[in-house]
């Protein structure tokens, strides 16, 4: 049954699980926004994105070492990759689709839609 929880289409290309706390919960909080950078970075790379985390509540995202603040628990951050991209390939796709808040990590890309840009290294 959990492996079916929440496999409810979204859009073109997402399944809400995609989107859900990874401590097995299967809460989740999903702004309807990145949802729609999400599938246009989708379309314009054409290839899948790999969601390797999105919404946290408040005990998953300190257990990670999220920041208290964290746009993952306001469901308006995804960290993401594309196998055969690499993350500072990505980044130039995702400027060009309007995230504002891009954080370049080196296996990964964190974007957001917080009201004002950011950008830094992890």
């Amino acid at each position: 049954m959990s492996n079916r929880v929440n496999r409810i289409p979204v859009s073109k290309n997402f399944h809400l699980h995609e989107f859900q706390c990874k401590d097995g919960s299967h809460q989740v909080r999903l702004h309807p926004d990145l949802l729609t950078k999400l599938q246009q970075l989708r379309d314009r790379i054409n290839r899948p994105i790999i969601i390797t985390s999105g919404y946290r509540n408040p005990e998953h995202n300190r257990r990670v070492g999220g920041t208290p603040n964290s746009q993952h628990l306001l469901g308006t951050a995804a960290d993401i990759r594309i196998n055969g991209m690499t993350p500072i390939q990505l980044q130039s796709h995702a400027e060009a689709i309007g995230f504002t808040g891009i954080g370049l990590y080196e296996s990964f890309l964190h974007v957001d839609i917080r009201p004002h840009p950011a950008r830094w290294r992890g």
